[in-house]
């Protein structure tokens, strides 16, 4: 218990310092001077002021805040003060601060993912048979445990994802493979199949297989810089990309609520991170950061996202969202993030009673 305590905090507090930091930077380049930069909510623990800003640390670890000089449209300001007022910056240095939290966040992964790639290489799945299912296309077509598909239909093939993809395009035309066995080429014709699967969503999806398995034998390709650093952004993509179509499907009821998970079970799964080794607690750090950023700019007033709505509407409007109507849609967001919050919690507490 007390390693998934310390894991949970290393992790929310890497996550929150980085979300935070964005904006804290974004402010100061553009000339709004920040009041507090807080890890946490609630009384202050401990700090130091430095300047204008008190840099605290908070009792409530659940996230933090950066209070900026003239942040409520209304506060009233001493007129020396009003050049570095958040509300008095154009819409769009306004939005800038608002997005770099999300965006820092998403940076983080990709920053993270790039330093993987480049110190231990892109690991490759080789095209190489593990096993047959009997009665399936390939083991009707005598393809062996070990060979190695090298061409699909005249594609050289490099890696697994390659290969099953050309099979999945088939449309169920027969595909002529060569395969390396034990050092000699054989070529073999093969028809594949469709079935039916259920994808990471547990969605019923039909798709075109010849019925084999990787060996999960591979090799690592050594990246560049540019490399790593491409392959960064496409894994922090393709995350984000999971991480939205997972909020739509559970939006339209596709995907079970219920699926959620609240602080207790990313303490629990910071915590087995954390035992199977640094890299993993890294991993998964670099997860949650792009879940974060992408929540954090869902349209809820008092998210970010929230924010940038009003921003977006007073662009087009040429004037702010009335200030009671601001007031009105926070008190409405508060609402629905304490409902979630209670939400998730109850998903936690069943798994552990109930798993």
């Amino acid at each position: 218990m007390s390693a998934n305590i310390i894991s949970f905090v290393i992790v929310l507090g890497v996550l929150i310092f980085v979300h935070e930091i964005g904006h804290f930077i974004m402010a100061k380049i553009l000339g709004v001077g920040v009041e507090k930069f807080s890890l946490g909510f609630g009384p202050r623990i401990v700090g130091k002021k430095i300047g204008m800003t008190d840099y605290r640390i908070s009792a409530i670890p659940l996230g933090g805040y950066v209070k900026m000089v003239g942040e409520a449209p209304d506060s009233e300001l001493d007129e020396a003060l009003i050049p570095m007022s958040f509300s008095h910056k154009p819409v769009f240095r306004r939005s800038l601060i608002v997005l770099a939290g999300p965006v820092f966040n998403l940076l983080l992964s990709v920053v993270i993912f790039f330093g993987f790639f480049q110190i231990s290489g892109l690991p490759i799945m080789k095209p190489e048979v593990g096993a047959l299912e009997e009665g399936m296309p390939a083991h009707e077509a005598g393809i062996h445990a070990g060979d190695y598909i090298v061409e699909v239909d005249g594609m050289p093939v490099k890696r697994w994802d390659e290969m099953a993809a050309l099979i999945k395009q088939s449309g169920g035309s027969p595909l002529r493979l060569k395969i390396l066995r034990n050092g000699t080429a054989v070529f073999v014709t093969v028809t594949p199949k469709l079935i039916s699967s259920q994808n990471i969503f547990g969605e019923k999806v039909d798709k075109y297989v010849i019925g084999i398995t990787a060996s999960g034998a591979f090799t690592v390709e050594r990246l560049n810089p540019f490399q790593a650093a491409a392959h960064g952004a496409l894994e922090t993509w393709q995350i984000a990309k999971v991480t939205v179509l997972s909020i739509g499907k559970i939006i339209t009821g596709t995907l079970s609520a219920k699926t959620l998970g609240g602080p207790i079970m990313i303490a629990q799964l910071a915590g087995q991170q954390a035992k199977a080794g640094i890299t993993n607690l890294i991993f998964f750090i670099a997860l949650l950061s792009v879940n974060l950023g992408i929540l954090n700019l869902l349209p809820i007033p008092v998210l970010d996202g929230g924010h940038l709505v009003f921003f977006l509407i007073e662009a087009v409007s040429r004037q702010p969202v009335n200030i009671k109507m601001r007031e009105v849609a926070q008190q409405i967001g508060i609402f629905i993030l304490l409902l979630l919050m209670i939400y998730v919690f109850y998903n936690d507490i069943a798994r552990i009673l109930f798993d």
